[in-house]
């Protein structure tokens, strides 16, 4: 650690404490005449050091989950110790409708004592203010001091963390840091006394629990998963202000904890509001609400707060850690990344709110982000660094979409969309129909979620090329969107379902890929594929029929089925007799059959593996189905409403079996997975705003226009088959066109009569997309097409394929009566 400098320093206290839990006590020859102690995490053992001694001490016998946030403890030294969030009866309220600032009232057990505390940000520094007010027995409050813990887990997580207590001019403090992020925590009134410890070892909350006092005032704890603690006397301060501030190294940290206290409370608070009111939600989405709009007013403003505030544009998937009270570090990604999907659902939930402008931000944060190839990362940091590395094609066509929206409300401004939309389109041309993964990050196939967004992003994407001027890229990309849905039921449907004694033919989950296609596997029998994040022991390889989920329901909401299509109808009764879970708060669906991720079946937190759980946000989803289908939808706005929490936090999934009230599980309220979850956030919005319109927001009349217009009567028949080498295929109906498709220019050589006559035909260049050569048939026409290909670029030596390829011309099926 570099020399303080001159702004503060270090305050040395009782020293050091020894040791960090995880790490066996050792010491070097050199601290043979020391006498401290150091904990061992792994036999859970307090040992001293007494000149050159090791003595074994005792077993503690604290047992307390560790701290992963920042909480205050309560105690007179004598009578009771108390953690507010444990031993306190709290009501939450937000101070105004419009802003997101919150009023904790805490009433201790036997009404000794009342804590009152506004929590909101610093709008100019990286800093959370919380205000406190302790009001009660004047005898009780003479004797009491009031502590705040702090665990910092800086740069998302919690090894490797150090702290230190400092004096700032003249008033102590605490520091933390970890590589180049440090945090600063003080208080309007300085503390007292604060100490530096390992949580679960030597941390305030360990030497308060014991006899109510604070004995240890320890100068640092370095390198481990710490807790810093502040001592407040209340005897002295019954009405304090509280800063917590984040700075790119300690000056920056320090200077925002310091500004910030130097201001009253009331100013901040006065300022946080207005600069909020500035921000006000869309009234007239209220009407539509069951709540007279308390959630809609929260799930705007959440959807704001959670856009980075130094990479603009950038929105995260939740502020929370799903089940972070039993994670450690070795996922440091999670919910706390950008998610392009999760990323455009709250752009054009924005959007729904009238805030083009913010929708714009994200799109051109999003072109920042994008790859040569015109793809996006699975996830990344707010810095574009990616995380996972999935292909997962809607994640590419959902950018298309959000710009094709802007475009067509004329909020693109400056911004010039072409390249974006091109490069984008030309991966799912390269891609599609497979994906690697579908919506729920786990499996390959042909998905009717996925499909359902790239059709609508190939065809919004027609849609802007063909005005930029590129009319022969626009028919290119129609065409094979018309290609893909042309096929779809085939590709992502079963005639032969188990899972409903009356329908047979419904739509799959996914169909995995066959062998020779693109992401094939393996490993598990043709037709079937692996669920993840199932129990040890369990089974986890199904047959696609015996997996059903409802996202063929993206199918009707963008246009490309009709709400009453039979086959959709159908699919319904077999997701509602599998999935549907109905509740005190209203129904709701589970994501998909024998799903694994979410809160074991005994209750216990998700580690790799559990039991899926009800999503809110397809009961969002499922009302937005019956919307378009003219039925009752009502019920289900309530039933999301219901579903959120006392602070209006929509979570990720819901407890769905009976109460287990041990383990806090109640039937239709939180489980312990993402709260807030913000794209079920977006989703309600959006239906409110589809409510208010009285038509699905999300549909986009490019493709309802072309694939279920309203009269019924489409204009077209897809009449093309489309052949790459990734995807090959032996059979051709007579009257299609064999479209050959690469990403190269090339040459087809080819024949229709065994070679007795050889035709040439040189590829139309689409750009990014590639290039194609069509091969027409007749109606009549049978047996073969023959054909190779060549690739020669300028100046080089041809390369050939090296083989013949053969596809035999079959006999349409007999036209419908």
């Amino acid at each position: 650690m570099s020399e303080p400098i001159a702004s503060y320093r270090w305050l040395e206290d009782d020293g050091p404490a020894f040791g960090a839990p995880g790490l066996e006590p050792r010491w070097t020859s050199s601290d043979k005449d020391t006498v401290g102690t150091a904990y061992s995490a792994s036999s859970r053992v307090w040992y001293t050091m007494s000149h050159g001694t090791l003595n074994e001490i005792y077993y503690p016998t604290i047992d307390r989950p560790q701290t992963r946030d920042m909480e205050l403890l309560f105690t007179d030294g004598e009578t009771f110790f108390h953690e507010e969030k444990r031993d306190l009866k709290y009501r939450l309220e937000y101070v105004d409708g419009d802003a997101l600032a919150v009023r904790w009232t805490a009433i201790e057990s036997g009404e000794l004592y009342k804590v009152t505390k506004v929590v909101l940000s610093n709008p100019h520094f990286s800093t959370v203010i919380m205000n406190v007010k302790v009001e009660g027995d004047e005898a009780v409050l003479s004797r009491m001091k009031c502590y705040a813990l702090l665990a910092p887990h800086l740069n998302g997580g919690g090894a490797g963390n150090s702290a230190r207590s400092v004096d700032v001019a003249g008033k102590r403090c605490l520091l933390a840091w970890k590589g180049e992020t440090s945090l600063a925590m003080g208080a309007s009134c300085g503390f007292s006394r604060s100490s530096c410890g390992y949580v679960g070892a030597s941390d305030g909350y360990q030497d308060l629990f014991g006899d109510m006092k604070m004995k240890w005032q320890f100068g640092e704890a370095l390198d481990g998963n710490i807790a810093v603690m502040g001592e407040i006397d209340l005897a002295k301060h019954r009405e304090f202000t509280i800063a917590i501030a984040f700075g790119d190294g300690h000056h920056a940290a320090l200077a925002g904890m310091m500004q910030t206290l130097a201001t009253p409370f009331e100013n901040h608070q006065k300022r946080f509001l207005q600069q909020w009111g500035r921000a006000a939600s869309p009234e007239r989405l209220a009407g539509a609400a069951t709540d007279g709009g308390a959630l809609m007013r929260i799930s705007h403003n959440l959807l704001l707060a959670h856009e980075d505030k130094t990479y603009s544009g950038a929105f995260i998937a939740s502020a929370s850690i799903p089940w972070g009270a039993s994670k450690g570090d070795s996922d440091l990604g999670g919910y706390h990344l950008v998610w392009t999907r999760d990323m455009v659902q709250t752009a054009t939930s924005l959007g729904a709110c009238g805030r083009s402008e913010t929708a714009l931000r994200a799109l051109v944060y999003l072109a920042c982000t994008q790859r040569a190839d015109g793809s996006f990362a699975q996830n990344f940091w707010i810095d574009g660094t990616p995380y996972w590395q999935g292909i997962q094609l809607d994640e590419v066509a959902f950018p298309i979409v959000l710009a094709w929206r802007l475009w067509k409300q004329e909020a693109l401004a400056d911004f010039e969309v072409f390249p974006f939309v091109e490069r984008a389109a030309s991966f799912l041309v390269k891609y599609a129909p497979v994906t690697q993964q579908e919506r729920w990050e786990e499996t390959a196939g042909y998905s009717p979620s996925t499909l359902a967004a790239v059709i609508s992003g190939l065809i919004c994407a027609a849609d802007i090329v063909r005005f930029h001027g590129s009319s022969v890229l626009a028919g290119f990309l129609e065409t094979y969107a018309d290609w893909i849905e042309s096929h779809l039921d085939a590709w992502t449907t079963t005639s032969d379902g188990v899972l409903h004694p009356d329908v047979k033919r419904h739509y799959m989950r996914i169909k995995p890929p066959c062998p020779g296609e693109p992401f094939y596997d393996a490993s598990v029998p043709v037709g079937s594929f692996r669920i993840a994040n199932r129990e040890p022991g369990e089974r986890n390889v199904f047959e696609a029929r015996d997996v059903v989920d409802g996202g063929f329901l993206e199918l009707v909401r963008y246009g490309i089925r009709r709400a009453d299509d039979p086959l959709i109808v159908d699919s319904l009764k077999v997701i509602d007799h599998c999935l549907k879970i109905d509740t005190p708060n209203g129904p709701c669906w589970r994501r998909y059959n024998h799903d694994g991720y979410g809160q074991k079946k005994d209750g216990g937190p998700f580690e790799g593996w559990g039991q899926g759980r009800a999503w809110p946000l397809l009961t969002g989803e499922r009302a937005h189905y019956e919307l378009a289908a003219g039925n009752d939808y009502a019920p289900l706005i309530t039933a999301m409403e219901r579903f959120s929490s006392r602070g209006g936090m929509m979570p990720e999934q819901i407890w769905d079996q009976e109460d287990l009230p041990a383990q806090g599980l109640c039937l239709g309220r939180s489980a312990g997975s993402a709260q807030p979850l913000v794209w079920a956030h977006s989703e309600y919005l959006k239906l409110l705003r589809s409510v208010t319109d009285g038509k699905v927001f999300d549909c986009i009349s490019a493709v309802q226009e072309r694939y279920t217009p309203a009269d019924g009567k489409r204009r077209f028949q897809n009449h093309v088959e489309i052949y790459t080498l990734g995807r090959p295929f032996t059979l051709l109906r007579a009257g299609h066109t064999l479209r050959i498709v690469d990403h190269e220019h090339f040459r087809v050589v080819y024949s229709t009569d065994n070679w007795a006559t050889v035709n040439n035909l040189i590829s139309t260049s689409v750009g990014f997309a590639g290039a194609y050569a069509d091969i027409p048939t007749t109606p009549t026409q049978t047996g073969k097409i023959a054909f190779t290909l060549c690739w020669q670029g300028e100046g080089q030596e041809p390369r050939w394929l090296g083989r013949n390829v053969e596809v035999s011309i079959v006999e349409p099926p007999p036209a419908s009566p």
